[in-house]
């Protein structure tokens, strides 16, 4: 208890550090998800290979690997003098848009042809059928697997402690160094990934009773 008393400040430094990132990191997965579920579904060829091979890369790839990209190639070539925080956000967020555009994706598969027929019979567009009819049937069926998703994002965020990014993970070395015992500094910090996660799955629990999900 007096790890957490004593270190008050840092504690919620990281924590609001987790949260910074898991945020981030889980809005530019869903944008990128959506977009690249949408190239997999795509009747353009170059696009449906562009989708494939994004999520055969990017799914088969160690997080790890990912972030050690972002880290010491990416700033080298594409993005110099980028924060760790923003190079962070970019290896979790890649990372995890494959996962949601193959929930997506899976989501869109579930919508009868005929509504995308009939949306192109009236004249329609690709993307206008995509966007106004498709999706928004696929949202019932996507939101508990995107729980999943968000919860091991979440997760995978502990990741970026190691890369000078300020959260949770990132603190528990330096109190251990001042000599606190590491499974008192463990506790307080699942304890509080525990708060996000369940948050998260108690958000997607009330989207899900909002639109009528099947339990």
């Amino acid at each position: 208890m007096n790890v957490l008393l004593d270190y008050l400040p840092e504690f919620r430094d990281g924590f609001l550090g987790t949260l910074a990132i898991t945020g981030s990191s889980a809005l530019l997965a869903l944008v990128l998800g959506v977009l690249i579920a949408g190239f997999r579904v795509s009747p353009i060829p170059p696009l449906r290979a562009f989708g494939t091979a994004w999520v055969t890369l990017l799914r088969n790839t160690p997080l790890t690997l990912l972030f050690l990209v972002a880290v010491f190639v990416v700033p080298q070539i594409l993005v110099p003098g980028a924060s760790p925080f923003v190079l962070a956000t970019l290896a979790l967020g890649f990372y995890t848009s494959s996962f949601v555009c193959e929930a997506v994706r899976s989501g869109i598969n579930t919508v009868p042809l005929g509504q995308a027929e009939a949306a192109r019979s009236i004249g329609m567009t690709f993307s206008q059928t995509l966007r106004l009819v498709v999706l928004p049937q696929a949202t019932r069926t996507v939101l508990p697997p995107m729980s999943s998703i968000f919860i091991a994002l979440t997760k995978n965020s502990a990741i970026a402690g190691a890369f000078s990014v300020t959260d949770l993970f990132g603190h528990s070395k330096l109190l251990s160094d001042k000599g606190y015992a590491i499974g008192w500094i463990f506790l307080w910090i699942a304890l509080a990934y525990l708060v996000i996660t369940f948050s998260i799955s108690a958000l997607f629990r009330v989207l899900e009773r909002r639109m009528g999900v099947a339990r």
